[in-house]
């Protein structure tokens, strides 16, 4: 292997005996660490287990150390700074969102027009449950319950539309 290889034709043949001699020896001492070091790890692994040091117990305290250091980092502390006032902002915003649709449902709720629809709805459902109770052997299809309901529904007054909830006892 040492010998095939082609140096430059500038050293002499003493000089290339020289280096060639030192390569050897090197790759020696190489192979010798390589040796000790494989002998060393095999006695680390030995120690290890008398002590009852598993690769997976290794793992967790690696593992634990990086995120301990990773926590302890600038840039981490300035991230979750950042994401905690940002978490904050968001969450007072969904509030204050929140606090506005309820009121704009409430709002709703309370004018003229849905309490006017609501009543027409009650009315309907009234007329259709009473129309259900009132036949005989369950007679009629059930667009000719509707249809009859609207009919009933039309015929009110529009003075009775604009009445508040408080009357809504009336007779539909």
């Amino acid at each position: 292997m040492v010998s095939d290889v082609d140096l430059n034709n500038t050293l002499t043949d003493e000089e290339r005996e020289e280096i060639l001699s030192e390569l050897t020896k090197l790759e020696e001492d190489i192979s010798t660490l390589r040796q000790v070091l494989a002998s060393k790890e095999k006695h680390h692994s030995e120690l290890k287990a008398k002590l009852g040091i598993t690769p997976l117990i290794e793992f967790k305290q690696n593992f634990n150390r990086s995120w301990y250091d990773m926590q302890t980092s600038t840039a981490y502390k300035k991230t979750s700074e950042t994401l905690s006032t940002a978490g904050q902002k968001t969450s007072a915003a969904f509030t204050t969102l929140g606090t506005a649709i309820s009121r704009k449902f409430g709002d709703m709720r309370n004018s003229p027009s849905f309490k006017s629809f609501e009543e027409k709805v009650e009315c309907t459902v009234s007329n259709i449950k009473q129309t259900k109770v009132g036949s005989q052997g369950g007679g009629g299809s059930f667009e000719e319950v509707l249809s009859s309901a609207a009919h009933a529904s039309a015929q009110e007054t529009p003075s009775n539309n604009m009445s508040e909830s408080s009357d809504h006892e009336r007779t539909c």
